[in-house]
């Protein structure tokens, strides 16, 4: 067997996942090998330079990169992906495992943030005018992983052989060559066209980059794997790369989805009693929120998009948006304002998360043009007002008494996190006509009269098994048995020789 590495002899070894394109496996794999190398003992911790995604986590922060630089800030946003690959490598998840995250608030504008925190100058910036000014802060953030653990799991983004982006790259091969590490590359095999993809990323890149590459990984395979003969050998024949895994198709890991919208194929099994339909819209943001949904016995999670598949739902959930007005608009063109306004009426539960619980008010107010003026759909007697301040924190409170479809959460003591612009409070001249929403969580959470509709500001309730049980009477599986499912799979697919050697 070959030796494994001893910590403490120099910097962090580096095992990086690459991918042909998007959505190929690497958050999986990069996931699955962070609680595969902490369970040999080893300090893991993961890393990813740049992460594109409204799928973000409040975590511990540093000294301030953005704007308020060099004032300590206790907490700042990082991928999702990167979050739950801190927990699989039994770290403290933090700003420097992802220092710098793009969230999408267009097709073509993204806002920056820089080492978790928000930078308005960045996010003015072109993108290739903004690499070079990001990478000094990218490599400090990964030097300091290194120099404080036994192994580092980097994840790359989208494709390492995209020749447009190669020259302004700080992602993928500059990390790489940056840190010496050992690479993988995973494609989607279910996709087709599986072998074309890997010669031609590995042909693609420079010769000094293809011989980083050390295994090729084939993920998502339906069938017999004897098939795949003979051409990882031919592969292995034109590249000097040998494939070093086969990945099933796995629809219920458990790990959250971090770009996609889960399809029903993953969905628990068993009796439906509780069919919670989640609204789907363009800038959808933390939806991997909702993953415990899909785990608990009896609840089928669905996505709508339209009035149709909202019938019949028990719930009806208003995700997190990073573009709450413009979303708040396409809902309407959908005609979902109305097809939601009649649930409620027939006394059906609603909730209400972040942006969601926005769009439950009478009004959104923006005075300096962060997100955009609107009408509310008039669930709840509340108005928000955007400010550029943004409250990014993590949140322990305890609800207060709750009517209606929501009193199982009465005096439930929950944890989660907030990120958002606005600011929500009673609508003044509603409330001086006694039209007033009960606030069950100070600034949070509140609560129609009737009882059946719930706005709050707080992420991760179903991520809470205090929560989760007080609502359905059930757990869904802890993250910890997610983790060691990924690290079982690994030890299926790989010759585990194989990844020690990774850090000889």
């Amino acid at each position: 067997m070959t030796q494994a590495f001893v910590p403490g002899r120099r910097p962090a070894r580096c095992v990086m996942v690459l991918g042909t394109s998007s959505g190929a496996g690497k958050s999986w794999l990069t996931t699955a090998l962070c609680r595969w190398y902490s369970n040999q003992g080893l300090k893991v911790a993961p890393f990813k330079a740049q992460n594109m995604s409204n799928n973000a986590r409040v975590v511990e922060g540093i000294d301030g990169e953005g704007e308020g630089a060099g004032a300590m800030s206790p907490w700042g946003e990082i991928g999702s992906a990167q979050y739950f690959q801190a927990l699989a490598a039994r770290a403290v998840p933090e700003v420097r495992m992802n220092p710098l995250l793009l969230k999408p608030e267009a097709d073509t504008h993204s806002q920056v943030v820089l080492m978790g925190q928000v930078h308005s100058e960045l996010t003015a910036l072109p993108w290739r005018g903004r690499s070079e000014r990001v990478w000094p802060q990218i490599s400090a953030a990964l030097d300091a992983l290194r120099a404080e653990n036994d192994v580092v799991v980097i994840e790359g983004a989208g494709s390492p052989a995209e020749t447009n982006l190669h020259a302004s790259d700080i992602v993928n091969m500059r990390v790489a060559r940056h840190a010496g590490a050992r690479c993988l590359l995973v494609t989607d095999i279910d996709r087709g066209g599986a072998f074309a993809h890997l010669y031609g990323t590995w042909a693609l890149l420079p010769e000094d980059e293809r011989a980083l590459i050390h295994g090729f990984v084939l993920n998502k395979f339906r069938g017999d794997a004897s098939l795949l003969a003979p051409a990882p050998q031919h592969l292995q024949e034109r590249t000097g790369v040998p494939t070093v895994a086969t990945i099933p198709m796995q629809w219920h890991h458990g790990l959250p989805e971090e770009d996609g919208i889960f399809d029903d194929r993953s969905t628990a099994a068993g009796a439906v009693h509780t069919t919670v339909a989640v609204v789907a819209y363009p800038r959808i943001s933390n939806l991997d929120e909702f993953q415990p949904l899909k785990n608990v016995p009896g609840v089928r999670l669905r996505w709508v998009r339209s009035p149709a598949e909202l019938a019949g739902a028990d719930w009806v959930v208003l995700p997190g948006s990073k573009a709450t007005a413009a979303d708040l608009a396409w809902l309407r063109v959908q005609g979902l304002d109305r097809a939601i306004a009649a649930h409620a009426a027939e006394g059906r539960a609603v909730l209400g998360v972040c942006g969601g619980l926005q769009m439950l008010g009478e009004a959104l107010i923006d005075p300096e043009g962060i997100d955009g003026n609107g009408p509310g759909l008039g669930l709840l007697p509340l108005v928000t007002v955007f400010e550029p301040a943004k409250t990014v924190q993590r949140t322990t409170a305890r609800f207060a008494e709750l009517t209606g479809a929501w009193a199982r959460l009465s005096g439930v003591a929950v944890s989660g996190y907030e990120i958002h612009h606005g600011q929500t409070a009673q609508h003044p001249a509603m409330a001086a006509k006694g039209d007033v929403a009960r606030e069950v969580l100070p600034a949070i959470a509140w609560q129609n009269p009737a009882g059946n509709v719930l706005g709050v500001y707080l992420h991760g309730l179903f991520e809470d098994p205090a929560a989760l049980q007080a609502l359905f009477g059930a757990q869904a599986p802890t993250l910890d048995a997610v983790f060691d499912g990924l690290a079982r799979s690994v030890d299926a697919c790989f010759d585990t020789d194989f990844l020690h050697g990774l850090l000889a």
